[in-house]
C-alpha cells in the first residue's frame, strides 16, 4: 500500500487547527503581542525584582507568555508533524522556533532576579501568591542550581540549538528516508516507516514479516551515523548544563524537574529487568508455539496470540467503544469523548511525511489534538483511549490550575493513558464470556498495553541508562556503540529464547524519546499507578473514580509520589510494581491456560 499524499488525505480524517488559530494572520497576530509583551516585561521589571509584589505582577504576565508560546510553538509544530514535507509548515517552525529563543533569552533575568532574593522575601511572595505559588517554590528549590544572569541568558538564548539534535533526528527520518519495497513470496509490497510499524510488525506471514524487517533495518542503517551524531550531542549537551549547574550526574539534573529519587528511577528499570523477563519470555515461547515459528526472533514479538480472531475495527466503530468503555469515568468524559470525533480533535490519517506512533497534544484553555495513524486493527483502539487519556488528563488540569501549574512530571503523566488503555479491556472483557474472545483481549493487554509500556520502553530506559553512565564517566557514544548497547539490552532480557540479531540492535534508532530526558522509563512508572488505580475501581468503584478525578485536576500541584498518594497508591515503596509484574504473569499464566484449552 503506497501512503497518499497529505493534500489527497479526505479533511475527515485529519485534525482542525483551526480551534487554535482560524488562520496564520492570526497567529502572527499573537507572535507580535508576544513580541510586545516582552518588550514591556524587559523595561517595566528588569532589575526591579525585588518586593513580593513586583515579584508576583512579573508573573502574572509571564503566565501570559507562556500561554502564547504555547499556542503559537503547538499551531506550527503540529502542522510540521502530519506532513514533513511541507517546506512552508517547516520554515514557520523555524521562525517561531528562533522567535522563543529570543523570548526566553530576554526573559530569563526574571528567574534569574527572583533567585537572587533572600528566602525571607521569596517566602513572603510565595505567601501573598495565588497563581504563582508553586513556581515561586520551585524556583527556591532550585536556587542552588541556578547559574550567573549572563550565564542562564546565554543557555536561553541557545534553546533553538540545544533542541536542534531533535530537529536533526526528526528530518533525517521522517523527510529524508526514502524507502524501496521489498519482495516476499514472490510478490512486491510497498514499504514505509509508519508501513512497517503500524502494519508490517502485527504481519502474521513470518516470510513478509522478517523480509519487511530486514529490508526497513538495511535502509535505516544508512542513517545510523548521523543519527547517532544527534543523539550524541544530545546527551554531551545534557552532561554539560548538568555540570554547569552542579549536579553530580546528568541522572540527578534530569530526575530534578521529574521530582523523583535516583532510587525511585532505579528501582523501575532494575526489577522490571529481574522480575518481568521471566514472564515474557514464557508469552514469548507461548507465540512461538502457537505459530509453529522454527525460531523466535525479535521481529516476531509482536504477532497477535490469535491472528485470525483480530478483529477489524473501523473508525465510526471505534466511537462506541470509546463511549462505552471509558463511560465509568463518568459523563463529562464521555462528552469530552464524543467532542473529540465530532469536532476533529484526531488525525487519523496515514500519509507520506506524517510523524510515526501516536501523541497528544494539549494547548491551555484549548481542546487536544491527537496523531495516530489508523489500521482498522482493536490496537488503534487501545491507541486512541490512550492519548484521549492524555486529553482527559490536560483537560482537568487546565481548567483547574494555572498555566505554571499544568507542566506534570513525566514520572506520572502516563498514568492517566495507560489507565485507559486497562478500563477499555475490563470493558471487553465484561462483553463476552467466550473464551477465545477472553484470550484475545488477555493477549491484547499483553502485546499491546503491558509490551509496549512495561518492556519495549523500558527496554530502552535500561539502554539509556547506560549511555549516560558512559557520558558521566567522560565518554561519547557512536553507531557502534549504541548498537552495542542495546543489543546486550536485549540480549539480557530475552536470553535464549529470543534471537537478537543485528537489525534488532537498531532500535535505538527509532524512538524520539531519548530526546526528552528520562522519558521511556516513566511509561512503566506510570502504568504501574494505573494498574493499582485500576485494581481500586474494580474493587471500590466511584469511590476509587472520584479519587482518581482528584489527581487528575491535580495538575503539578504535587510531586508524582503526592500524585499517587491522592490516588491510594504509595509509590515510595517495591509493593505496587511488584504487585503489577505479578498481575502482568497471571494474565500469562491464564492465556496459557486458555490456549491448552482452545486446543
Amino acid at each position: 500500500m503506497e501512503l497518499k499524499s497529505r493534500k489527497d488525505i479526505p479533511v475527515e480524517l485529519t485534525w482542525d487547527l483551526t480551534s487554535i488559530y482560524p488562520t496564520e494572520e492570526e497567529m502572527r497576530q499573537d507572535e507580535e503581542k508576544l513580541k510586545a509583551l516582552c518588550g514591556r516585561m524587559v523595561s517595566g521589571y528588569k532589575g526591579k525584582l525585588t518586593t513580593p509584589n513586583a515579584i508576583n505582577d512579573c508573573l502574572d504576565d509571564l503566565r501570559e507568555v507562556k500561554r502564547l508560546l504555547m499556542l503559537c510553538g503547538d499551531y506550527c509544530d503540529l502542522s510540521v508533524s502530519v506532513d514533513y514535507y511541507d517546506t512552508h509548515n517547516q520554515e514557520r517552525l523555524a521562525e517561531f522556533l528562533r522567535l522563543a529563543a529570543e523570548v526566553s533569552s530576554s526573559l530569563s533575568f526574571i528567574d534569574t532576579e527572583i533567585t537572587a532574593q533572600t528566602d525571607d522575601i521569596l517566602k513572603e511572595a510565595i505567601a501573598i501568591a495565588t497563581d504563582n505559588k508553586n513556581y515561586l517554590q520551585d524556583i527556591l528549590r532550585g536556587k542552588p542550581h541556578q547559574l550567573h544572569p549572563e550565564a542562564e541568558r546565554a543557555i536561553a538564548a541557545l534553546s533553538q540549538t540545544i533542541q536542534s539534535p531533535y530537529q536533526i533526528y526528526n528530518m533525517a527520518k521522517m523527510a529524508d528516508m526514502k524507502f524501496d519495497s521489498f519482495t516476499a513470496n514472490g510478490k512486491e509490497y510497498a514499504l514505509g516507516y509508519s508501513l512497517f510499524e503500524d502494519n508490517y510488525e502485527y504481519e502474521k506471514d513470518p516470510v513478509i514479516r522478517r523480509s519487511a524487517f530486514t529490508a526497513f533495518s538495511a535502509k535505516i542503517r544508512e542513517y545510523e551515523n548521523v543519527t547517532a551524531t544527534a543523539y550524541n550531542t544530545q546527551v554531551q549537551t545534557e552532561k554539560t548544563i548538568a555540570d554547569l549547574r552542579g549536579f553530580d550526574s546528568v541522572l540527578d539534573s534530569l530526575l530534578f524537574s521529574q521530582k523523583v529519587s535516583r532510587e525511585m528511577y532505579h528501582r523501575q528499570i532494575d526489577l522490571i529487568m529481574e522480575k518481568l523477563s521471566v514472564h515474557m519470555r514464557r508469552f514469548a515461547r507461548l507465540l512461538k508455539r502457537i505459530h509453529n515459528l522454527d525460531r523466535m526472533t525479535f521481529t516476531d514479538l509482536k504477532i497477535a496470540v490469535d491472528p485470525e480472531f483480530d478483529p477489524s475495527v473501523t473508525i465510526e466503530e471505534s466511537k462506541e467503544y470509546m463511549e462505552k468503555g471509558l463511560s465509568i469515568m463518568g459523563e463529562d468524559y464521555v462528552k469530552m469523548i464524543k467532542e473529540a470525533y465530532r469536532d476533529r480533535w484526531i488525525d487519523f490519517a496515514q500519509n507520506q511525511g506524517k510523524s510515526t506512533g501516536g501523541f497528544c497534544a494539549s494547548p491551555y484553555k484549548k481542546n487536544s489534538f491527537i496523531l495516530l495513524s489508523w489500521n482498522d486493527r482493536m490496537s488503534d483502539v487501545f491507541t486512541l483511549a490512550h492519548e484521549l487519556g492524555h486529553a482527559g488528563h490536560f483537560k482537568s488540569c487546565n481548567e483547574s490550575q494555572s498555566i505554571f501549574d499544568t507542566e506534570v512530571s513525566t514520572y506520572f503523566v502516563e498514568a492517566p493513558s495507560t489507565i485507559n488503555e486497562l478500563l477499555m479491556a475490563h470493558y471487553l472483557l465484561k462483553t463476552n464470556p467466550d473464551p477465545r474472545f477472553r484470550r484475545w483481549v488477555l493477549s491484547c493487554m499483553i502485546s499491546n498495553t503491558y509490551y509496549h509500556n512495561f518492556v519495549t520502553h523500558l527496554l530502552e530506559a535500561d539502554y539509556q541508562r547506560k549511555v549516560y553512565q558512559i557520558v558521566d564517566q567522560g565518554g561519547s557514544v557512536n553507531a557502534q556503540v549504541l548498537s552495542r548497547l542495546m543489543k546486550e539490552t536485549l540480549q539480557n532480557f530475552w536470553g535464549d529464547d529470543v534471537e537478537i540479531s543485528d537489525d534488532a540492535a537498531l532500535t535505538w534508532m527509532r524512538q524520539p524519546h531519548y530526546y526528552m530526558g528520562l522519558y521511556s522509563y516513566t511509561y512503566s512508572a506510570g502504568l504501574t499507578v494505573a494498574t493499582q488505580v485500576c485494581k481500586r475501581i474494580e474493587k471500590e468503584g466511584e469511590k476509587a473514580v472520584e479519587d482518581w478525578k482528584k489527581v487528575l485536576k491535580a495538575g503539578s500541584t504535587l510531586d508524582p509520589a503526592g500524585l499517587a498518594r491522592l490516588a491510594g497508591i504509595d509509590i515510595t515503596t517495591d509493593g505496587p510494581l511488584l504487585d503489577t509484574i505479578a498481575s502482568i504473569g497471571e494474565i500469562i499464566d491464564e492465556i496459557e491456560a486458555l490456549t491448552e484449552t482452545l486446543g
